[in-house]
């Protein structure tokens, strides 16, 4: 009981206050997911698949190979495992060097170190914003001239839903015999020359994390034509058992597979990604529209031969702080663009050839709110925000 100046009064329990702010926060890409997201989930749910492995597993395998026109693939915990094992899979050992691009997120140039070998980093072009063709050949060229040892591997990486320039790419590797890892983690759906994106290397890299085109909460896949090399992936993934009624291991492997769970889920998102890739177009195309006039705004180009999925919108200004800084303060999320790698303090003491393009995408680039669940509305309310930074 509680006593006051007026007497005695019973105690009572006040139910804390919940705040719930009056706009929802706008995010750069958060899973879009809805009624057949939630029916598969639950069908693998009910039969009571839930440990790695399991129907979903094989059938989102299939499905995913003949969306991407590959012979197979491997679903796995994530993109950076997929990146690991592909590497893994090209014999890279440490003391190799490994040519990355520069302006790429971190796990690319992480699982390089994962195996001991040394990123050899790249600039990038102005083109598509992803590896420099001319970059790569130069490399291989010289190391020939001087009598270097090649790299075991290039790592190609589609930035931002957009395919690298791969004709040029795979011919310089060609001549040199270095096998081409590609890295789609954030293109699926795109298409370079009429091909999909992740059908270009001898190992393909896809993630499914939860801010990509389409997610499986967490996951990735490793997919290529040849058979034996996905084979062992799985082999590798499920920490290489050797056939045996007890557990026998002649090798050292990896708990790198995904969950049926989970690829119950990328199943239905894959059905989903036609749609998903257009809307993302779609908001590229209004805010295009919405910054036509607006001095100084430019945007990451569509290359020429590629039709990409637009993952996430960058526009590019001459100072974007000013920009991120106000669309925070309206609760909307904006994120610089990668920061290249050679300026990573963690990788410092790489090799680097070029670098000037990489560092002013970094310095320039801007992305914005892009997932394919943005309604009109949303847009709107970036582009206002955006035009309200610009003119004070």
């Amino acid at each position: 009981m509680l006593t006051t100046g007026q007497g005695t009064v019973a105690h009572r329990r006040v139910t804390p206050l919940r705040y719930v702010p009056a706009v929802a926060r706008l995010f750069l890409s958060p899973p879009d997911v809805g009624p057949r997201d939630r029916e598969l989930l639950l069908d693998a749910f009910d039969s009571n698949w839930i440990a790695p492995l399991g129907p979903h597993v094989d059938a989102f395998e299939r499905e995913f190979a003949d969306f991407v026109g590959v012979g197979h693939a491997a679903a796995l915990s994530s993109g950076t495992a997929a990146l690991h094992l592909a590497l893994v899979l090209l014999g890279v050992e440490a003391g190799d060097d490994v040519l990355v691009p520069s302006l790429t997120f971190g796990a690319t140039a992480n699982a390089v170190a994962y195996v001991g070998a040394r990123p050899v980093f790249l600039d990038s072009e102005w083109a598509t914003w992803n590896v420099d063709p001319a970059m790569v050949e130069e490399e291989l060229a010289t190391r020939a001239r001087d009598g270097r040892a090649q790299p075991a591997a290039v790592i190609v990486v589609d930035l931002y839903g957009q395919c690298a320039s791969y004709e040029p790419i795979l011919a310089s590797c060609a001549e040199y015999g270095v096998p081409v890892i590609e890295d789609a983690a954030e293109a699926l759906g795109a298409t370079y020359r009429g091909r999909p994106a992740g059908s270009f290397g001898a190992l393909n890299v896809f993630s499914f994390n939860g801010n990509k085109i389409i997610t499986t909460s967490g996951g990735g896949m490793l997919a290529g034509d040849d058979t034996a090399l996905i084979e062992r992936t799985r082999h590798l993934s499920t920490q290489a058992r050797d056939p045996a009624p007890h557990y026998e291991h002649s090798e050292i492997g990896f708990n790198y597979r995904m969950s049926n769970l989970l690829a119950a889920l990328g199943r239905a998102q894959l059905e989903g990604l036609p749609a998903k890739v257009a809307r993302r177009r779609a908001i590229n195309a209004a805010y295009r529209a919405a910054f036509a006039e607006l001095p100084g705004i430019g945007f990451l180009p569509n290359a020429p031969g590629g039709e990409p999925t637009n993952w996430l919108t960058v526009v590019t200004l001459d100072d974007p702080t000013p920009v991120r800084e106000h669309l925070e303060a309206l609760d909307i999320e904006a994120r610089p663009a990668w920061k290249p790698m050679h300026l990573q303090p963690v990788f410092a003491d790489c090799e680097m050839r070029g670098g000037a393009v990489a560092e002013e995408i970094f310095r320039r680039g801007l992305c914005l709110p892009s997932g394919s669940s943005m309604t009109d509305a949303d847009i709107a309310r970036v582009v206002h925000g955006v035009h309200e930074a610009l003119r004070g």
